[in-house]
C-alpha cells in the first residue's frame, strides 16, 4: 500500500496526483487486457460454435453416405439376385433344349440303324437274288 507524505493542507498533492495517474494507467492496462481476453473468449466461442456446426454437418454427411452405401448394397444384391435368377432360367432352358435335341438325335440314330438294317436285308436279298441269277446263267451253259 502506498504511503503519502503530509503537507500543509493534508497529503502531498503531487504525490497523490502521481499515484492516481499510475493507478489510472495500470487500471487502463488491466481494462485493455480484460477487453482483449473478452474478445479472445468471444472468438473462441465463435470457433467452438463453428466447429460444432461442422461436426453436425459431418455427422449428417456420414449418415447420408451410410444410407447411400446401404442403398447401393441393396440394389447390388437385388441386381445380382436377378442376374442369378435369369442365369438359372437360361441354364434350365438350355439344358431342356439340349435334352430335346439329344432325344431327337437318339431317335434319328435309332431310325438310321433300322434303315441300315432294312437296307442290309434288302441288299443281301438283292445280292442273293443276283447270285441265284448268276448261278442260273452258269447252269444253262
Amino acid at each position: 500500500m502506498k504511503k503519502f507524505g503530509s503537507s500543509f493542507h493534508g497529503y502531498n498533492k503531487n504525490e497523490v496526483n502521481s499515484f492516481v495517474r499510475d493507478v489510472t494507467v495500470e487500471y487502463e492496462k488491466m481494462l485493455n487486457q480484460l477487453k482483449e481476453r473478452d474478445q479472445e473468449i468471444e472468438n473462441l466461442k465463435q470457433k467452438i460454435i463453428q466447429y460444432q456446426n461442422m461436426e453436425t454437418t459431418l455427422n449428417r454427411a456420414l449418415l447420408v453416405a451410410s444410407d447411400a452405401s446401404n442403398q447401393i448394397k441393396k440394389v447390388a444384391r437385388d441386381e445380382s439376385k436377378s442376374i442369378l435368377d435369369d442365369a438359372k432360367r437360361n441354364a434350365s432352358r438350355i439344358v431342356n433344349e439340349a435334352l430335346l435335341r439329344s432325344t431327337k438325335l437318339e431317335q434319328e440314330a435309332e431310325d438310321l440303324k433300322r434303315r441300315i438294317i432294312v437296307f442290309k436285308r434288302k441288299f443281301r436279298s438283292a445280292m442273293e437274288q443276283e447270285i441265284e441269277n448268276i448261278d442260273d446263267i452258269s447252269e444253262d451253259y
